[in-house]
């Protein structure tokens, strides 16, 4: 416990402090976000504001984490290791499509073909470490990941081949690093939204981790995971490090995650999702990042299928709601609301499935 309390509180001070430094080093070297064309009139006053922040959040939870883990004098876990490389490696992902905008000046950064093979990658790397028996513990014999496929826990009858697990793996980190980064669209919204999941799936790691499975059996009803106390090392440092930066990006906003922040962010809820085995738990705790991505892809499928009609004003769903009239502000917090909903829902959810099996 004091490791995790360490871990978040250290990324929380780190990130509160680089990011002030950030805006101020960024902003000399002149690297501002720019703005589509295409997007709400209202963003085009955003056009110059220091992007790329997300850096510092990267920076913050893996500095926090190494901390911890050397202050109590514990080794790092192999399910630890597999989530920083997920983590840090979309977030590079992420620093090659802002660094292009920035060089070019202009809104379009890597093209979305070379992105996807970038994300791939990462996602494949991942999913065949995480489930090699290389990286077998060897006090429960547990590898990082399972085969299975799981809500609360694996669900026995879903077992998947292999490699159809590493391709589910692969379709759930994308799908959730491009949800968190379809949602970084207003001051705050997706940075907000992504402390309450993490600090979710902290919660959920203690759990696991007071409730864990003993070596070689199943007895009672308890969690098969291979090291939730160090995953929630790694999702406390994250979730302080996204309050840290919080601070200077709520509205109106002096420095933006860009797709640094929010493809790594992304990533690492599905790293979580999968090392924990709760991977259908985080469609509910991620609910918010669900909605703006199904916005996405019902506006474009509506769009072919009717001949240009539209379902929403604008896709993602919050510049919808912008477009009706509502504040960014008002937006934001609203977002907010609900991710606090699903949140406490996907937590109700995971608390009362234990106590009606106990």
């Amino acid at each position: 416990m004091r490791a995790i309390l360490l871990g978040g509180g250290l990324a929380l001070v780190l990130s509160l402090l680089g990011t002030r430094v950030a805006i101020s080093v960024l902003s000399a070297k002149g690297y501002g976000q720019e703005i589509r064309d295409d997007g709400p009139t209202s963003h085009h006053t955003k056009r110059g504001t220091p992007t790329m922040g997300g850096i510092v959040i990267i920076f913050a939870s893996v500095l926090g984490y190494l901390v911890a883990k050397l202050v109590t004098w514990t080794p790092p876990s192999a399910s630890a290791w597999l989530l920083l490389f997920l983590f840090v490696g979309l977030g590079m992902v992420g620093f090659l499509d802002d660094f292009i905008k920035i060089y070019k000046q202009r809104s379009l950064g890597l093209r979305s073909k070379a992105k996807m093979v970038g994300q791939t990658l990462i996602a494949l790397t991942f999913g065949v470490l995480a489930l090699s028996p290389w990286l077998e513990s060897p006090t429960n014999g547990r590898t990082p990941a399972s085969t299975n496929v799981s809500f609360l826990r694996d669900i026995e009858w879903l077992a998947l081949p292999a490699i159809l697990a590493v391709l589910l793996i692969w379709l759930i980190i994308a799908g959730t690093s491009n949800g968190v980064n379809l949602t970084d669209g207003l001051d705050g919204l997706a940075a907000g939204a992504a402390t309450m999941v993490f600090g979710a799936y902290t919660l959920v790691n203690i759990w696991q981790f007071n409730q864990i499975c003993p070596p070689g059996s199943s007895v009672g009803y308890c969690y098969e995971v291979r090291d939730p106390l160090d995953l929630a090392i790694v999702a406390a440092a994250i979730t302080g490090a996204c309050f840290g930066f919080l601070w200077w990006n709520a509205s109106p906003a002096r420095i933006f995650m860009g797709d640094t922040g929010s493809l790594a962010l992304g990533g690492a809820l599905a790293g979580l999702a999968i090392l924990t085995r709760t991977e259908l738990l985080l469609v509910v705790l991620g609910g918010l990042f669900l909605l703006e991505t199904l916005s996405v892809m019902l506006q474009v499928g509506f769009f072919k299928v009717s001949g240009g009609k539209r379902i929403f004003r604008m896709a993602p769903l919050h510049h919808h709601f912008e477009m009706l009239g509502w504040e960014q502000v008002t937006v934001v917090i609203r977002f907010w609301i609900i991710t606090g909903i699903f949140v406490a829902a996907g937590m109700g959810i995971f608390y009362a499935e234990w106590v009606a099996n106990l």
